[in-house]
C-alpha cells in the first residue's frame, strides 16, 4: 500500500504543478521611471557640482558680466575621460561622463564647447576628444576657452575610481579637481567594456 500511497502523492503533485499555465518572470530591468532618476547621472552631476566648488572663477554664470575678467564666461571644453593605465584609450564609460559633465555644465548655465562639430580637435574613432597635456593649450587657445576639463578613471575591484580637473589652458596649472567613486555594478561593467 505505501508504493501506491507515494505513486497518488507524487502524481497529484505533477498534476498540480501543471496548473500554472504561465511561468512568473522577474524583471532586473529598471522602470521609466527609475531610469529617469539614475544614480549613475546623479554623481556625475553631484561631480560636476563639486568641481565648479572649487573652481574660483565659476562662481556662477551670471556673474561673468560683472566682472573685467576676460576668461570668465568664456566657454569650457570637455575632454573624454580616459583610462588611467591607457591614457590614449578610453571607452563608452569615458565618453558618457564626459557628456554628462558638459550637459550639466550647460544646464547649469555655462558655456561649453561641442567639440564633435568643431574641426582641428584631435578625434580618434570610438575615443571621443582625447586631449592629452600637449594638446590642451592648442585647442584652448584655438577655441578660446577659459578651461579644459579632463579626467581619468581607474576600475578597482568593487569600485570606479573618477577624476575630474579644470586645467587652465595656458600654463596646464590645474586649478580644480574632484574625485569621486562609482560602484562597479553590471551597468558600469558593461560601459567600461564597451571601447
Amino acid at each position: 500500500m505505501r508504493p501506491l500511497m507515494i505513486a497518488a502523492l507524487a502524481s497529484a503533485g505533477l498534476l498540480l504543478s501543471a496548473c500554472e499555465t504561465a511561468p512568473r518572470v522577474v524583471s532586473n530591468e529598471p522602470t521609466y521611471e527609475q531610469a529617469q532618476n539614475s544614480a549613475f547621472n546623479q554623481a556625475n552631476y553631484n561631480a560636476v557640482a563639486e568641481l565648479l566648488k572649487r573652481y574660483p572663477a565659476a562662481s556662477s554664470p551670471a556673474s561673468a558680466s560683472n566682472t573685467s575678467d576676460s576668461s570668465v564666461g568664456a566657454p569650457f571644453v570637455v575632454a573624454t575621460l580616459v583610462n588611467i593605465d591607457q591614457l590614449e584609450q578610453s571607452s563608452t564609460l569615458g565618453r558618457l561622463i564626459s557628456e554628462q559633465v558638459a550637459s550639466r555644465m550647460t544646464q547649469l548655465g555655462y558655456s561649453v564647447l561641442e567639440l564633435k562639430v568643431r574641426n582641428g580637435v584631435y578625434m580618434k574613432r570610438n575615443e571621443g576628444e582625447l586631449l592629452l597635456t600637449r594638446e590642451i593649450k592648442e585647442v584652448a587657445s584655438t577655441h578660446n576657452a577659459q578651461a579644459v576639463i579632463v579626467g581619468t578613471y581607474a576600475e578597482s575591484a568593487t569600485l570606479v575610481h573618477v577624476n575630474l580637473k579644470v586645467v587652465n589652458p595656458s600654463t596646464n596649472v590645474i586649478i580644480a579637481a574632484h574625485d569621486y567613486a562609482l560602484p562597479l555594478d553590471k551597468q558600469i561593467s558593461s560601459l567600461i567594456r564597451k571601447r
